[in-house]
């Protein structure tokens, strides 16, 4: 038996609850891992609040780090006593041991440690998507970067700044502004004023090259305002509700904008594209230039509180669920 979250009905994180389930053996391609840590994220809240739909009973998350435990037939780039982090578009991380498809496993350097490789996965594999795929940062580009204190915030003005951008922050309190500062933000402006014009300002009336924005609702429409002429926004978040419908010509008045709203799994779905986005990941965190920072831990038993917790802002950096 396993201990696991699963939830059946969606809601707020007390519909959250603690179960145990009978594991079975790994089949093909297939293996059993036991979970050292597992990561929290939005895209979590989405689905058990309903915004984004899944079969009911489930389990909620998507990466988590551990050790294998046992392989299926077919298994070639994993062994049993690996340590091994995945992200993965299926959810289920929420659990002391699964058996799962082996595809998304990858190997954890020695030098990183199962919690920091658990909030590093998919943070930082979308962190990747954003800067060196869907829009390659150059060096003297200028950003906006929503809840820049935040789990993918934080890995994103890190790098950024080691590619040579200007990084504004927009985040909600002078306590994560000062984080944000020393993630390496240039500049950190908060949420309740008006950062529209401060970053018109900051770049000399001309706007950002990109806006990246995980909140949604409230700031979409204003993440545009920010954009220079032929801009992209990049809209990869709901934390405040699903973005508005939008008319192209909305785009077109602001300056012929680009938008797009992409999904880190679209970008990591074969094993090549996957290892070599981690591979950049995990050799930019083993030579210190991304610190993943864990703002705090909660027993996996407790995972209604953290959603509660998160939900609400009161999480800086990455959350990590311990089993």
């Amino acid at each position: 038996m396993t201990g696991i979250i699963r939830f059946h009905e969606t809601g707020g994180p007390d519909v959250l609850r603690w179960e145990s389930i009978e594991l079975g053996e790994p089949a093909r391609d297939q293996v059993r891992l036991r979970h050292a840590a597992v990561g929290l994220n939005f895209i979590d809240v989405y689905e058990r609040n309903g915004l984004y739909q899944m079969p009911l009973p489930a389990t909620p998350g998507k990466e988590a780090a551990g050790v294998v435990e046992a392989i299926g037939p077919g298994v070639k780039h994993v062994k049993v006593g690996d340590r091994v982090a995945y992200s993965a578009s299926g959810s289920g991380s929420y659990a002391e041991a699964r058996v799962m498809s082996a595809d998304r496993l990858v190997k954890i350097p020695d030098a990183i440690d199962d919690r920091t490789a658990a909030a590093a996965m998919l943070k930082g594999l979308t962190a990747h998507m954003l800067l060196r795929q869907v829009y390659k940062v150059r060096k003297g580009d200028a950003l906006l970067v929503h809840a820049a204190a935040g789990g993918v915030g934080s890995i994103l003005v890190q790098w950024a700044r080691h590619l040579g951008a200007t990084v504004i922050a927009v985040v909600g309190s002078a306590a994560k502004a000062d984080t944000a500062r020393e993630l390496g933000a240039q500049h950190a402006l908060l949420s309740d004023d008006d950062w529209v014009a401060q970053a018109k300002a900051i770049t000399g009336g001309r706007g950002v090259a990109v806006a990246y924005d995980s909140v949604g609702k409230d700031t979409f429409m204003r993440s545009l305002d920010t954009l220079r002429p032929r801009g992209l926004m990049v809209s990869y978040g709901n934390a405040s509700g699903a973005p508005p419908a939008i008319s192209p010509l909305e785009l077109s008045k602001r300056g012929s904008l680009y938008l797009t709203r992409p999904t880190a799994f679209h970008f990591t779905g074969t094993r090549p594209a996957l290892a070599r986005a981690a591979g950049e990941l995990f050799d930019l965190m083993g030579s210190g230039v991304i610190k993943v920072q864990i703002g705090q831990t909660y027993p996996l038993k407790e995972a209604s509180r953290a959603h509660a917790d998160l939900e609400a802002r009161r999480t800086t950096g990455s959350t990590v669920l311990l089993p």
